[in-house]
């Protein structure tokens, strides 16, 4: 294993440290941010959402798509829901799920385009 290459001498720097410092968020912020990353780490959801990038679709068409139950389907999107990266409407007896809003499109794009680089 190569090591990482690092300081050869304690050195603060102060005004970096308090720069740098004034601009964090609150804890609670980072654990959010966390649980986020966390929630994109199954490649169920990251498949899903990708779906969702496509085009509205039903959980049916979804679980046709992606060769999983209904019930499976369902329990992620639930998940996804939850963390507000989808939304859902419903039509008659047929309910419609889609991403929430252009950043977790961003999300999967720019997730996608770093992989590509």
């Amino acid at each position: 294993m190569d090591n990482l290459p690092v300081c050869e001498r304690d050195v603060l720097h102060e005004e970096t440290i308090a720069r740098v410092q004034k601009a964090l968020l609150p804890p609670e912020t980072y654990l959010d941010l966390a649980a986020l990353f966390k929630l994109l780490g199954d490649g169920t959801r990251v498949k899903l959402l990708c779906a969702l990038a496509q085009h509205e679709m039903c959980v049916c068409d979804l679980a046709a798509l992606l060769g999983l139950t209904k019930s499976a389907v369902s329990h992620q999107l639930k998940a996804l829901r939850l963390m507000r990266l989808v939304t859902f409407r419903r039509e008659a007896q047929t309910v419609y799920y889609s991403l929430s809003d252009d950043h977790v499109r961003q999300l999967v794009d720019v997730g996608l385009e770093h992989l590509t680089e």
